[in-house]
């Protein structure tokens, strides 16, 4: 029966196309991050390379959000998503050409990855807020947004393996290629939806009184400032390993970009079991513990992971570390997407994106330099240090936090906080 709520969004048309068309772009960003990660360490050698491409791009995304949220509250989001894929298409397009004609420097992957990051500033929170309009039944939602993270973290399971090898067998530029041609799928399926015309807004503020209501309504309901500031903290210590598995690959295991391939998507292995884990469920009730328990493992893998110099055990730390980011994110944001109002939506998604993905560039920053001059084990053992510390106070937090939450909830379900009664 559990299982049977696994696919329950999918009954509606448009988030079908949507879910189709997306789980094979996604395949092809993950190949052009991998590969990216690959060809900066072979041209620079550099740790602190590593992190100034991953602070490209994201770097955006921390002062553009707040902007791109106001814009989606006021545009037609299905529209904008598709203005957003066709421009990223041709910024994969533009990698490809430079890669595939041996001109590529690490200069043009810094400028072409603020490129995507100033694309991904409006497509993030579009891609939040429009999910809404493709699910027919609300309830839905929230498995919606774990099959989001589902698909998600399946391509990043298949994206790098598959990247591994054609980096190996053709070069890093075929990567490239294939990610732009993936964009195609998405843009036919975003053109074959059907969309109810969304009702027009009646006020139009000027868009900083509009920016400002926006975080006025975040910061002060309690709940969602807390799980925004949970996920901001965990995505700049947690998430910034990635720019440091290149290291690992070469230095530590000796190997060649199929290994970085594998570290990559053991992380997705624990990704795509902690989505399917959530998709199954078919209440909130309990995400705060769930959230708690994914920055602990987060954490734990972390440590684990810096430590090991066995392949085999290092993949099984990442897939600990993978599990525990999803929990922790896609439960931050079904509880984020539950809480807020529908008017306020686009500007919300736009702050947590700017939590989850802005705060990214200065953990890259940091764990770049920091590896640079202490070395990357140290570096990671610090940082999977302090997830378990953020996990538990935010785990100490959560009665108060569902409390002070419990008018929202009470209206979407009047039975969340009825007593479990036990079987016999």
């Amino acid at each position: 029966m559990r299982l049977s709520q696994l696919f329950t969004a999918l009954s509606s048309r448009n988030y079908r196309l949507f879910f189709a068309g997306q789980i094979i772009s996604l395949i092809g960003t993950w190949m052009t991050q991998t590969a990216s990660l690959w060809l900066v360490y072979n041209l620079s050698h550099s740790a602190f390379n590593l992190g100034i491409i991953g602070f490209a791009s994201t770097i955006p995304i921390f002062f553009l959000a707040p902007f791109a949220g106001v814009l989606v509250d006021r545009v037609n989001r299905h529209r904008l998503l598709v203005i957003t894929q066709v421009m990223a298409m041709l910024q994969s397009f533009a990698l490809a050409a430079f890669a595939l004609t041996g001109t590529i420097t690490v200069a043009h992957l810094v400028v072409l990855s603020l490129v995507q990051g100033l694309i991904n500033a409006v497509d993030m929170p579009v891609r939040q807020a429009v999910v809404v309009e493709f699910v027919e039944r609300r309830e839905h939602l929230g498995n919606a947004i774990a099959l989001n993270s589902s698909m998600f973290n399946l391509a990043r399971l298949i994206g790098p393996a598959l990247a591994g090898f054609v980096i190996a067998g053709f070069g890093p530029g075929y990567c490239y290629l294939v990610d732009g041609a993936s964009y195609i799928a998405v843009i036919i399926a975003l053109l074959a939806m059907r969309l109810a015309k969304r009702p027009a807004r009646t006020v139009q503020h000027h868009p900083w009184v509009d920016m400002k209501h926006g975080f006025h309504y975040a910061y002060n309901f309690v709940p969602i400032r807390a799980l925004i500031m949970l996920v901001a903290a965990i995505s700049a210590i947690g998430f910034s390993y990635s720019v440091l598995t290149p290291i690992y690959a070469k230095d530590v295991f000796l190997g060649d970009a199929r290994t970085l391939g594998y570290l990559m998507s053991a992380s997705g292995i624990g990704a795509l079991t902690a989505a399917i884990y959530l998709g199954t469920r078919t209440s909130i009730k309990g995400l705060g513990a769930v959230i708690s328990f994914g920055g602990v493992a987060m954490g734990c893998g972390l440590i684990g992971f810096a430590l090991s110099h066995w392949l085999a055990l290092s993949l099984l730390c990442l897939t600990l570390t993978g599990l525990g980011g999803v929990l922790l994110m896609a439960s931050s944001n079904t509880l984020v997407q539950t809480l807020v109002d529908d008017d306020k939506r686009g500007r919300v998604m736009s702050i947590f994106s700017m939590g989850f993905t802005g705060t990214m560039p200065v953990g890259n920053l940091t764990v770049g330099y920091l590896a640079h001059k202490i070395g990357p084990m140290i570096t990671l053992i610090g940082c999977g240090a302090m997830c378990i510390v953020i996990a538990g106070f935010f785990f100490r937090a959560v009665p108060k936090l569902r409390a002070q939450a419990a008018p929202v909830l009470a209206k979407l379900d009047p039975t969340i906080f009825e007593p479990t009664v036990p079987e016999g």
